[in-house]
């Protein structure tokens, strides 16, 4: 059976295009679609799409027909906007013989929007770090003592760290709360930052596999120094919630420990920044999502890794001429 992938706004995500081509080897093609020509991980697929941007009519029909032409199995997304077009058109997908490897539109649209994801951990009875919406209640909150400063603000429907502030003042809080709409209020979160990649099977609707990363530096959003650890009560932690909620496929999820609690912040629905760190470490998703399109449910390999290895990111270039772009 020949696979056949796409992925979308591959943008600077060359090592994942690179792993799939490399668990693909000789089953199937690459497709890597971005709305840029200067998009470095097109090049790294075995062909580069260039597409309008996801915001301009006639986007998801572009895609549809990359997907009848090119004969695509399986299709996912890289950044948080476009999870939702791909779990809302599901079926649409489906008719033209391509499955989205991507949570339910439920699931995505919980994910995005940070406040829902917080009232659905509360409602699961899940430690997570308060959050407020409105500018009165927290300021009660505060009042009384059940937050105290330094606060994050940020926009409640957002992505890669865009429009974060940490507000260490009343003041501040009041002037990033009102620098536009849907600000929410987060509490600050001073433990140790723990980052996990899970595989939820498309066919079993199981957790098949965990790693998880202490997370030593960040950069712009995304992990860039970090170390494999294992506690089996994260691990039970992780795989509850994610079954519970209804998660699928690849997921990422950001945790924090406070003392002798473990407390989720937040939840993507893709492949976070931090993965090539578990796929160097034997955790591969990209042969689960290629066995899954086949038809062949995955084995569970919860915690199947070393514990103390050591991921640094560092900067590559690509080169190509104008008229190859």
């Amino acid at each position: 059976m020949e696979i056949n992938l796409l992925i979308l706004s591959a943008g600077t995500r060359n090592k994942v295009v690179q792993y799939f081509k490399k668990e693909l080897a000789g089953k199937g093609k690459v497709y890597a679609t971005d709305c840029s020509s200067l998009a470095p991980a097109l090049y790294e697929a075995d062909e580069a799409i260039l597409v309008p941007r996801i915001t301009e009519p006639g986007y998801l029909e572009k895609i549809l027909s990359i997907c009848r032409e090119k004969k695509i199995t399986g299709v996912f997304s890289l950044i948080d906007p476009e999870l939702a077009l791909l779990a809302r058109h599901r079926e649409e997908f489906l008719a033209v013989g391509t499955t989205p490897v991507i949570s339910s539109l439920d699931a995505v649209e919980t994910s995005f929007d940070k406040f829902r994801m917080y009232q659905k951990l509360c409602e699961l009875q899940i430690p997570t770090g308060r959050c407020f919406m409105d500018l009165a209640a927290f300021e009660e909150a505060l009042h009384t003592g059940e937050v105290k400063l330094p606060v994050f603000v940020k926009p409640a429907k957002g992505s890669a760290s865009i429009g974060i502030s940490r507000a260490d003042t009343l003041e501040a809080v009041r002037f990033l709360h009102g620098c536009q709409e849907d600000m929410m209020i987060q509490e600050y979160m001073d433990g140790t930052e723990y980052g996990a990649d899970v595989y939820v099977d498309m066919i079993t609707k199981k957790v098949t596999s965990i790693f998880v990363k202490e997370k030593l530096k960040m950069r712009a959003g995304e992990t860039d120094k970090s170390v494999s650890v294992k506690d089996e009560r994260l691990f039970s932690l992780i795989k509850n919630f994610v079954e519970t909620v209804g998660f699928c496929g690849i997921i990422d999820i950001d945790i924090f420990r406070r003392g002798d609690e473990y407390c989720i912040s937040e939840v993507n629905p893709r492949f976070g920044g931090g993965y090539p760190h578990a796929y160097e470490c034997g955790v591969n998703v990209p042969a689960q999502i290629i066995r899954n399109l086949e038809g062949k449910p995955n084995e569970e390999a919860i915690g199947a890794y070393e514990e103390g290895i050591c991921m640094m990111k560092y900067n590559e270039i690509m080169i190509r001429r104008r008229e190859e772009l």
